[in-house]
């Protein structure tokens, strides 16, 4: 049996996404240089723009680059994303420009209060936990490093409690259509906002929902005419800088589902099919070796302390955060994903992320002027 290979541990404190927005929006700015893995050409612009293309890894851009050229013809090349990689860790790093183990929304479903709490709904079994769970308390930092930067997203979710927590003190912007969104962003350029931020969350949605095929390329499509717009009605001078979340995995229906005796030794589980929490019932040894024997094969299996030395979070995650946790984790590096009873949705997912593949890890960062 081939030897498992090595998570890749995000590198937070150099090309990462977390490092993006300090470099832009930090004491010196833009214009008095950049890390050399940003691309160089956003030294000369008056304005920018930050896309992120939700869910758009550099291993699908490098093997769909025939689908992309507007993307592909973009300046720069991939940096690393957070851990997990999924959606509500990091794009509360890209705002907030702090490790998941500072600003602590770290991961999809986190312990909150004693229970497991859906971050980027919310809530739990479909619950709202906004009052019992403010936002601003569990995600204290401001994005964008305290400037009031407009936001460029879809309307729905301009008022979500997610956003509320990793967005605080941005401008939300909403759109109903994406066709609107190159509309919105001139508009802001117009009106001399030197920086906006723009999300688009289309190709996670149809990775998710129909997994890479004719309709994920038909969605790439899509992406690409968007970044072609945007191009086009930047005003001179003015950039865009696109990026994402994290790549994807298409596990389809290779599900795992957790033995009764493994159950044995869990208490409740938390996080996400591709980066499963499993908390003790008693002894968290026993836990690790049941979960060892039974899926070792397909996935590393770290304990919450073993994480944290390894630095999965950043070099910091205070004890308040790390209770977020779980015990032990299952981190998947084949392409399956561990069941959780509780973690469902409107339908079966056939893309996943969340663990630390290259697959998953690795997001562009690209950049293009004016036209």
């Amino acid at each position: 049996m081939p030897a498992a290979p090595t998570p890749i541990v995000p590198d937070y404190d150099g090309a990462n996404v977390r490092g993006i927005v300090p470099a832009l929006l930090g004491p010196n700015g833009w214009s008095a240089g950049a890390p050399d893995w940003m691309p160089d050409l956003i030294v000369e612009a008056r304005q920018i723009v930050l896309l992120v293309l939700d869910g758009l890894g550099w291993d699908q851009l490098q093997q769909h680059r025939s689908v992309v050229p507007t993307i592909a013809g973009l300046a720069g090349g991939p940096i690393t994303t957070v851990a997990p990689t999924t959606t509500a860790t990091a794009l509360s790093s890209i705002t907030t420009g702090l490790t998941p183990g500072e600003h602590g929304l770290i991961g999809y479903r986190i312990v909150l209060g004693g229970e497991v709490v859906n971050v980027l709904r919310w809530a739990v079994d479909g619950q709202d936990r906004r009052r019992a769970q403010p936002p601003a308390d569990i995600q204290r930092f401001p994005a964008f490093l305290g400037r009031p930067v407009p936001v460029v997203s879809p309307f729905e979710l301009c008022s979500s409690a997610f956003s509320e927590a990793h967005l605080r003190g941005s401008v939300p912007v909403g759109w109903r259509a994406s066709s609107s969104l190159p509309v919105e962003v001139r508009r802001q350029f117009d009106a001399d906002q030197p920086f906006v931020y723009a999300y688009y969350g289309g190709v996670d949605k149809i990775a998710h929902e129909r997994g890479f095929g004719d309709f994920y390329d038909a969605e790439l499509r899509t992406a690409d005419r968007l970044v072609a717009d945007l191009l086009e009605v930047l005003p001179p001078g003015a950039a865009l800088l696109v990026t994402a979340d994290h790549g994807q995995v298409e596990v389809g229906d290779n599900i795992v589902y957790p033995s009764a005796e493994l159950l044995r030794h869990v208490a409740g589980q938390s996080g996400e099919g591709r980066f499963r929490w499993y908390h003790a019932r008693s002894d968290v040894d026993e836990l690790v070796a049941a979960l060892e024997q039974e899926l070792g094969d397909t996935a590393w299996i770290r304990t919450r302390e073993q994480m944290i030395d390894e630095r999965w979070f950043g070099a910091t995650v205070p004890p308040q955060i790390a209770s977020r946790l779980g015990d032990v984790a299952a981190v998947a590096h084949a392409p399956v994903s561990y069941d959780d009873p509780a973690d469902t949705g409107p339908f079966e997912l056939v893309c996943r992320h969340g663990s630390l593949t290259s697959a998953e890890v690795y997001v562009p960062l690209l950049a293009g002027m004016a036209r």
